[in-house]
């Protein structure tokens, strides 16, 4: 028997509980993962209260990511004893995840773990890590530098965005947090942001052309935010979207697009090829940034799971939550 997370629906409703299954009840896959962490996402709270259509089949173990040791493996890239991370593909939505002892998935989805961090400071990091990195990756692609001007983060208090002004500062650029939390400025600050800007500035509606502001933005809110942080970038800039907080809709025009020449990149974490998760693992694991604000991490154990959701759907909880699956 293992522990775990189970979240089930049936005909006496939608519920999660910390319980025990038995490890024959885990899915189909090539490789079977002693789970040592996971974390505590917003995907993982709307799958443990029901609150949004993200668990398409049940029962399920939610969990988006997890980090652990290979205990048996079919897939040839994998043997006993490797370290390894999952980010994504659908894992605690249509195929048990990693809130539980042990995972079994396609190898396919793994990537070796940086031998340079712990599964611990992996899962510190986890999904909102490896998704700003992403995000940074994509803007460097394009060919931003920090000589090009400031860049703003939307949702700078959640997970991506405190990681990726980490990592934005880190590599020297300024950095403008966009927060609803205008009384945490002092710890993002301590994260490396140079300006903080409340998010009711962007949060409603707003004309299609503003101020030219921001050479390139990270944006982990779309709808109105989104509109306006395009609205606003300079000429030939870009925003990496990578979220959806405030909503899926984009009620923007144009203009910004065909008379400023800027560029909406999005950024799919779920499903990428493994030479570009690998990429940003590395760099991830070489990011002072990254790799400070994941040792100032809170963790708890998978018996505390179902408090700490309530809380973080309450917007009661900052900074990472690690989970110690065998605490």
């Amino acid at each position: 028997m293992i522990e775990a997370i189970l979240v089930e629906k049936d005909e006496r409703g939608y519920r999660a509980q910390a319980t025990t299954v038995r490890e024959d009840q885990l899915p189909e896959g090539e490789v079977t993962v002693r789970v040592e962490y996971s974390t505590l996402n917003y995907k993982d709270g709307l799958a443990i209260t029901g609150k949004g259509p993200v668990v398409r089949s049940f029962p399920m173990v939610p969990g988006i990511d997890f980090a652990g040791v290979v205990e048996t493996s079919t897939d040839p890239e994998f043997s006993a004893g490797d370290r390894v991370i999952l980010n994504g593909w659908g894992v605690g939505e249509q195929h048990w995840g990693g809130l539980a002892q042990k995972a079994r998935v396609k190898g396919s989805w793994l990537i070796h773990q940086p031998s340079s961090i712990s599964s611990r400071e992996a899962m510190a990091i986890g999904t909102a890590g490896y998704t700003a990195m992403l995000c940074v990756i994509a803007l460097e692609r394009f060919g931003l530098t920090p000589k090009h001007g400031p860049v703003l983060v939307t949702g700078a208090n959640g997970g991506v965005g405190s990681f990726a002004i980490a990592i934005l500062s880190g590599l020297g650029y300024r950095v403008v947090a966009a927060t609803g939390r205008v009384s945490e400025a002092a710890y993002l600050e301590g994260l490396g942001a140079t300006e903080i800007i409340d998010r009711e500035q962007l949060s409603k509606p707003g004309k299609p052309l503003q101020k030219e502001q921001w050479a390139a933005a990270i944006d982990s809110v779309g709808s109105h935010t989104l509109a306006n942080v395009c609205a606003g970038l300079r000429a030939d800039g870009a925003v990496a979207a990578c979220g959806m907080a405030q909503g899926l809709d984009l009620p923007s025009s144009v203009a910004p697009f065909i008379l400023r020449g800027v560029s909406l990149l999005g950024i799919n974490s779920v499903t990428r090829p493994r030479e570009e998760r690998a990429e940003a693992w590395r760099r991830l694991a070489a990011s002072p940034g990254a790799m400070g604000l994941a040792r100032a991490t809170r963790e708890i154990a998978l018996r505390d799971v179902l408090a700490a959701t309530e809380e973080l759907m309450a917007g009661k909880l900052r900074g990472r939550v690690v989970v110690n699956v065998w605490k």
